[in-house]
Formats: C-alpha cells, sequence, structure tokens
C-alpha cells in the first residue's frame, strides 16, 4: 500500500488493483472561500497554499473517493466538478449521500456508523467522529470516520476531522489497526473550544494507536495553528516520533 500525503486532508491510498482519493481539497491557493477566523489567527483565504506539482498526477488516476464530511477543505467546488466530470464512485456517510447525489457525484456506497459492510473485495465501517469539543461540534455537523480492511493489506483508520472519544478510543484499542491517520492541526475558530484534538489528545492518539501514525491537516487552512515542527517537536520529546510519519505535501509513504 503506498498513502500519497497531497494537502489538508486530502490523501490518496493507492493498492495494487484499487486507487482511493480521500477528502478532495483541490482548488488552487484562495478558492475554497474566506478566512475561518478573523482575529485570533492571521486572516487569510483558504487553502493557504497550493496543492504540490505532482497532485493532479495522482489524484487523475483514482478509481473511488471517500467523502468523511462535507466542509470546503475536505470537498471544494474544484472536487466536486473533478468528481462529477468524472462519475468517480464515491463512498460516504449515509447522511451525506442525499446532498452529494444533490450535485450530481455518484454515490455508490452510503456508509452507516458501526456497521461493517463489503468494501472493494474487503470491508469499511463508519466511526463516530465529534467535530470539536463541546458545543461547537453540533454546529459543525455530521462527520464520520473509516475503517477499512482490504485484501492482502494494512488495516487502516482514517478518524477524520475529531476529538479523542470514546468511538476513537474503541478502534484504536480494539480493532487495532496498523495504520491510523490523524488531523493534528487544532483548528479553533475565533470563538468557542478547538474544533480538532488538541496536543494532548493528538499525543494520547499517537500513545495508543497499535500501529503506525500519519498526522495530517497540518500548515494548510487559516485556522490550524499546531505546525509540523511543533507536532515532531512535542512526539521527539515523548519518544513517540518512531511510530508517527508527518509528511509533507506531496509526500507518498510505503507501508509494508
Amino acid at each position: 500500500m503506498k498513502i500519497h500525503h497531497l494537502r489538508n486532508a486530502t490523501m490518496v491510498i493507492e493498492t495494487n488493483e484499487k486507487i482511493i482519493l480521500v477528502d478532495p481539497m483541490l482548488g488552487e491557493k484562495g478558492s475554497a472561500g474566506p478566512t475561518f477566523t478573523l482575529f485570533r489567527f492571521k486572516p487569510q483565504r483558504n487553502p493557504i497554499l497550493d496543492l504540490p506539482s505532482n497532485a493532479m498526477k495522482i489524484v487523475n488516476k483514482a478509481t473511488h473517493c471517500l467523502i468523511t464530511h462535507l466542509h470546503p477543505d475536505h470537498l471544494d467546488m474544484t472536487a466536486i466538478r473533478f468528481l462529477r466530470d468524472k462519475q468517480t464512485p464515491v463512498i460516504c456517510s449515509v447522511k451525506d449521500a442525499d446532498a452529494l447525489t444533490k450535485r450530481g457525484l455518484n454515490v455508490v456506497q452510503k456508509v452507516k456508523y458501526w456497521e461493517r459492510t463489503e468494501f472493494l473485495g474487503g470491508t469499511i465501517e463508519g466511526i463516530p467522529a465529534q467535530h470539536g469539543y463541546g458545543f461547537v461540534a453540533k454546529p459543525m455537523g455530521n462527520v464520520m470516520g473509516f475503517f477499512v480492511q482490504l485484501p492482502n493489506e494494512k488495516s487502516i483508520y482514517l478518524s477524520s476531522d475529531t476529538i479523542y472519544t470514546d468511538a476513537v478510543d474503541k478502534v484504536l484499542t480494539q480493532y487495532k489497526p496498523e495504520v491510523s491517520v490523524v488531523a493534528c492541526g487544532t483548528a479553533q475558530l475565533d470563538i468557542f473550544k478547538p474544533l480538532l484534538m488538541t496536543m494532548d489528545d493528538i499525543i494520547k492518539f499517537v500513545k495508543n494507536s497499535p500501529g503506525k501514525v500519519i498526522a495530517n491537516h497540518l500548515e494548510a487552512v487559516n485556522h490550524c495553528p499546531t505546525s509540523r515542527k511543533q507536532l515532531n517537536s512535542e512526539l521527539t520529546k515523548l519518544g513517540l516520533i518512531e511510530k508517527t510519519n508527518i509528511p509533507k505535501d506531496g509526500e507518498t509513504i510505503e507501508i509494508k
């Protein structure tokens, strides 16, 4: 298995037979919409940087697309046009299927929470994700993580935009994914608590992960203050960096 990290939460999982695009934000710098914060962090239109030069060559090979939720930093208008024009088979939460179908996307599979179903010769299961601490999680809406097991490949947990919850803990400690992907930008709006895991919870996630951890959702949107350098420093102090990969945009990780 190869995992191509492109930008923010956009990645491509490449297996021998299938190539799965995840949470595509494909537009150029500044194209996805207005700034997410005005005064807590520097106002900037998102995304705050362009895709790496190799991104679309990889994206164009995608045979399927997994979508965790409908926020523009996970599915922008450029990606919607791309998926619609190619009629790429889309797999998503049952709660998002109607909205995506109305946008002209080819939804072929609707995933339910805690229900394991057939997926590309293996299985997929929807995992609850809570997009923020406290009250802010409610207006942030529906989010779904995925636990995926494909034939002759490592199991992978795409935790999506979430804080550390009982559901996350259950997957890490009971399902024991061999690869886990965690959003590490500690996103926060001008008001309310963080939308993603704090550093303490990121550390907890890495400690409790039985296998390799891939950190994403970093340095691509203006409301995510945690940097790769900071994350690397914190994990190094605790002896956790060896089990964690913090990829640069455009980097490919080989999972053996």
